[in-house]
């Protein structure tokens, strides 16, 4: 498969209106990127690569992980991506 290198109108989205925004701190407001406002990493657990923590009732606590959201968070987010769709893989009804 050919990936071509994606416009920066796929590759980054600001939503300045969300009253979140910015939801993590660490990353100017003008490159703050909001299309993985939900990191699809997160299933990767600790292998995600992220600056995560875990609550005490086990829940990945993502506060403090930018990756998604930086300058070149789209690429990174691509790169761990066959690690995402192994799991959904093995995840898969028959």
């Amino acid at each position: 498969m050919d990936h071509k290198a994606p416009a920066q109108s796929e590759s980054f989205f600001s939503n300045t209106r969300c009253p979140y925004f910015p939801c993590h701190k660490g990353v100017a407001p003008e490159q703050f990127n909001c299309l993985f406002c939900y990191c699809p990493l997160y299933t990767l657990g600790s292998q995600c690569g992220g600056n995560f923590s875990y609550l005490e009732n086990g829940s990945k606590d993502c506060s403090a992980c930018t990756i998604p959201h930086h300058p070149g968070g789209y690429q990174y987010v691509l790169e761990h991506w066959p690690q995402v769709a192994e799991l959904a893989k093995q995840n898969r009804k028959p």
